[in-house]
């Protein structure tokens, strides 16, 4: 008992004592100009309140960020307020540093978080829908209705909706990532069930097109064109059985053609 009540004095008067000089330090920081000597002053305020900015980094660690990510952004708050304290104003260093750090750690969930950019008073609703729902589950016994969390928040019943449908943007799928579907034949992943441009449906305006001019050309080269487009028959097959020549049957397709070309085009 006596080693554990010596060793909390001990950390107690070692934490006043960086206190007492991170104090020191934060007064003349603010005196010197700059150069090499407040850089080393400026250095050694920034480590001795590193456990600060760590400890508020902490305290967002279960949000779906990478920790080390997350001191990255407080030690980046905790030097923008030791650049912006002014001890002047009587205020003390650290009710100025932690709403900074906080401030810059919230940013950063708002602006580099979601996978697709929302805008911010529809993040800040869905925080707000987030907060009230475990509230409301608890008072309800159930869980909250689309028109339980606007009457709880004092909004329209639209603005819930679209907080909650928000929540689908802060992180995407992988178009990799497995599809849940009843087919048999296997897994597959999203990017099978998405949809894609038909070739085909390019060809519609030109085939419309095309039906008045086919029935204008004499009835021999529509059942030719029928026989070779339509019924996949070589020039070949189609001369057999029409009882004629395969080079004539070559000329009167091209003919043919050339016709319905010339006649698109005109049109």
């Amino acid at each position: 008992m006596t080693i554990h009540v010596n060793a909390t004095r001990t950390a107690g008067s070692a934490r006043a004592a960086q206190d007492a000089e991170a104090r020191a330090l934060l007064s003349l920081l603010a005196d010197l100009p700059a150069g090499p000597d407040r850089d080393r002053v400026r250095g050694r305020v920034i480590e001795l309140y590193l456990p600060l900015a760590q400890h508020l980094a902490g305290r967002f660690r279960n949000r779906g960020e990478q920790l080390d990510d997350l001191l990255q952004v407080a030690t980046v708050g905790l030097i923008k307020a030791v650049d912006g304290f002014d001890p002047d104003n009587g205020a003390v260093f650290v009710g100025y540093a932690i709403p900074t750090i906080t401030g810059e750690l919230k940013r950063h969930f708002r602006d580099r978080c979601w996978d697709v950019r929302v805008p911010r008073r529809i993040q800040e609703n869905r925080l707000r829908v987030m907060r009230v729902t475990g509230e409301l589950t608890q008072r309800l016994g159930r869980s909250p209705t689309v028109a339980d969390l606007a009457a709880e928040l004092e909004t329209s019943e639209e603005d819930v909706i679209e907080a909650l449908d928000a929540g689908r943007a802060y992180r995407s799928l992988s178009l990799d990532a497995p599809a849940n579907t009843n087919e048999s034949d296997g897994p597959t992943d999203l990017s099978n069930l998405l949809g894609a441009d038909d070739a085909d449906m390019e060809q519609v305006e030109t085939r419309e097109a095309l039906r008045p001019l086919l029935a204008r050309l004499p009835e021999r080269e529509q059942k030719i064109i029928a026989m070779r487009f339509f019924g996949n028959r070589t020039q070949s097959q189609i001369a057999a059985e029409l009882g004629v020549s395969q080079m004539h049957i070559s000329r009167l397709l091209t003919k043919a053609l050339a016709t319905l070309r010339t006649q698109l085009t005109r049109g």
